[in-house]
């Protein structure tokens, strides 16, 4: 199983990438694991909706059709630790698929991206800076695999 954090924009401040980083090494000890960013279209005062489906256009293209696809969106489904190993790490991996987590831009998720995910999930009902939202996720898929092998790391 390939594991994939694909997000809008670029941390540029440089703020949590270190930590993003870290956690991303841990992971690869699991599972290959990539994250990658594209660009945020919401340049020169574009169209709110427009730029929302570029970006989502550019989400969808660097993941596989095959894969078990996770929408990170506020709105979605709001899960524990624990949930969130079982329900979307676990399951993926009994099923021998591929994974990626998808984070949009500023004006969320296009509905092309809604309807391709196969969950919609929630890190939390406040609004996160895109960054932050990366560098909690990666924490919590990593959280994910030690709960899964019940190794100390989750208390």
């Amino acid at each position: 199983m390939k594991l994939q954090v694909v997000s809008v924009g670029v941390d540029k401040a440089g703020l949590f990438e270190p930590a993003v980083d870290e956690y991303a090494k841990r992971i690869r000890r699991y599972a290959p694991f990539e994250l990658i960013e594209v660009k945020s279209s919401r340049k020169g005062g574009m169209d709110p909706l427009r730029a929302r489906e570029e970006e989502g256009s550019s989400l969808l293209a660097r993941v596989d059709p095959r894969t078990f696809v996770v929408a990170m969106d506020e709105r979605g489904e709001l899960l524990d630790s624990t949930a969130f190993s079982r329900k979307i790490l676990q399951d993926a991996m009994s099923r021998g698929r591929d994974l990626a987590f998808l984070i949009g831009g500023a004006e969320g998720h296009a509905d092309v991206v809604r309807k391709r995910a196969n969950a919609v999930v929630s890190l939390s009902p406040m609004t996160l800076a895109h960054r932050l939202a990366r560098l909690v996720l990666v924490e919590q898929i990593y959280r994910a695999f030690t709960i899964a092998r019940g190794e100390p790391y989750h208390k």
